[in-house]
């Protein structure tokens, strides 16, 4: 459920109940969604995704709200998994531009544009109507199997994608060829969550541990862990069909 809250007072205000999408029979039924993320789009504060236990990224506008709650504007899914059921949303970002960044667990994570939407009610999207539309553009490399994992644009013009992985990394991407740029030791053990300053290049990362760890550029060299890591990935091979992810190390 998504709740307000007016920093003016200790009060809170709870806009809807956020419900799955089924449809059996030509018929619509619903049951309450637990949810992971909550994000706004900078260009625009009316409207904002949710996402969580399924695999759909929902927008709302809060003009709509309360005369039309748990309706979305729009929603976003990559095509494969449209019909799967095991997928769920751990974290969502808005660029400056309103591209949407969403990430899943035991999955990718995928950049949608706003042309490349189901519509309000994605299982009643015609087959047409979802080849139509674009690939999202992914990002590979990083393991989301383990807790809830955020993701973040990086730098005030969001040209770069970040994210939190399994084992301690944190990956950095180049949001325009999906290329690692940067892998870095984050933790011990898990990096959740990654957060990025709004005006400077910095920022924040956590995990399992008490500390959070803040960081700054000081180098224009790659570590030799990226290389690495890198001549894993390229030999990753998804099989979304099965959910199934294969690695050769060489």
């Amino acid at each position: 459920m998504p709740y307000t809250f007016d920093l003016r007072s200790n009060s809170s205000t709870k806009l809807f109940c956020c419900s799955t999408f089924t449809r059996t029979d030509n018929l619509f039924s619903s049951n309450i969604l637990s949810l992971n993320s909550i994000v706004i789009d900078p260009r625009d504060p009316n409207y904002f995704s949710l996402g969580g236990c399924d695999q759909y990224t929902r927008v709302y506008t809060i003009r709509k709200l309360p005369s039309n709650k748990d309706a979305p504007v729009e929603t976003f899914c990559p095509k494969h998994l449209i019909k799967t059921r095991e997928m769920h949303i751990t974290g969502m970002s808005y660029s400056n531009t309103s591209e949407l960044l969403v990430s899943y667990n035991n999955e990718l994570i995928y950049l949608f544009q706003k042309n490349m939407g189901l519509g309000p009610y994605p299982v009643a999207a015609s087959q047409e109507h979802v080849d139509s539309l674009d690939e999202p553009q992914m990002y590979t490399g990083h393991k989301n199997n383990f807790m809830v994992k955020g993701v973040s644009f990086f730098r005030p013009d969001s040209e770069h994608v970040m994210s939190g992985s399994d084992y301690g990394h944190i990956f950095v991407w180049k949001k325009k060829d999906s290329r690692v740029i940067r892998i870095m030791e984050g933790n011990k053990c898990i990096v959740n969550q990654v957060e990025p300053h709004p005006n400077i290049s910095a920022f924040a990362s956590s995990g399992l541990e008490k500390d959070t760890t803040l960081w700054a550029p000081v180098s224009n060299n790659i570590p030799p862990l990226v290389h690495e890591l890198l001549q894993v990935t390229k030999h990753v091979n998804y099989d979304f069909k099965n959910n199934i992810v294969i690695i050769v190390i060489i």
